[in-house]
């Protein structure tokens, strides 16, 4: 069966790797699903050749990768369906495999890969070969517009209003873990660190809204014995604040290598 992809969600990512399948980037695209099926049927009728929007069980059936991008609660289902099936799944939403472990388990069990992109992340492959061998530390500091952050649930649960805000304002300490039941929409770049070096609950990130800030910036550090890593990224966002261009830049990529027997890196 020739490589193709099926999208679960028609947001700022799905619509990006299907125009990125039209221009042959990445292999075609057998189908679009998403719980709001209005919006992405106006979304494929402006193309000039739309992949079919379909329910989730053609869509599975029809693909051989299945790409999340709806967002972390669909996971669960999505990934016991898709791994049934024999299939191979990429999760954009990796803070949802905090919340769910098990979906790694039946990744391994079934023999069906499991991807987790970069995202708005880089250095993944330092942070692994780190840890490795003894690590110490892994820390990381978020700072983004305070729009990137209005409505997380943290913010709500403990009245914070970012509104007006006129200086830069740390809003969030704690693990990994923490942080992404804090931040769901926000942090899926701690869940990725975590998972690559000492878990969600010995990472430890910091969360700062920073008014005026045009890009989305994440500094990393590891230290163990092997040195000291630190990795700076500024991410300028999409039309979604939420997502950085990396993000989408990171998921097309990805999607490439799983049908590129060639890998670079760790």
């Amino acid at each position: 069966m020739a490589a193709s992809i099926g999208i679960v969600g028609c947001g700022a990512i799905g619509r990006s790797l299907v125009r990125e399948a039209q221009s042959g980037g990445i292999p075609p695209v057998a189908g679009v699903a998403s719980r709001n099926a209005e919006k992405a049927r106006a979304f494929l009728s402006e193309l000039s050749e739309p992949p079919p929007y379909l329910d989730l069980e053609d869509l599975i059936d029809r693909s051989t990768l299945v790409v999340e991008t709806a967002g972390g609660h669909v996971v669960p289902d999505l990934a016991r369906q898709t791994f049934d099936a024999g299939k191979d799944l990429m999760v954009i939403s990796v803070g949802a495999l905090l919340d769910h472990p098990e979906v790694m388990d039946r990744s391994r069990e079934t023999g069906c890969r499991l991807m987790a992109p970069s995202g708005a992340i880089a250095g993944l492959d330092g942070i692994k070969s780190a840890c490795a061998g003894g690590v110490d530390r892994v820390t990381m500091v978020t700072r983004k517009p305070p729009e990137a952050l209005e409505g997380a649930p943290y913010l709500v649960e403990n009245g914070i209003d970012l509104e007006g805000l006129d200086h830069e304002m740390d809003v969030f300490y704690g693990t990994a873990r923490e942080a992404c039941w804090a931040f769901p929409a926000n942090v899926n770049v701690s869940a990725a660190v975590s998972l690559a070096g000492l878990g969600p609950d010995r990472t430890m990130i910091r969360i700062m809204a920073v008014p005026g800030l045009g890009r989305n910036c994440h500094d990393v550090e590891v230290e163990g014995e092997f040195g000291l890593l630190t990795i700076h990224i500024e991410n300028t966002p999409t039309e979604n604040p939420r997502t950085g261009r990396l993000t989408v830049l990171s998921i097309i990529r990805s999607v490439r290598d799983a049908a590129d027997p060639v890998r670079i890196g760790t």
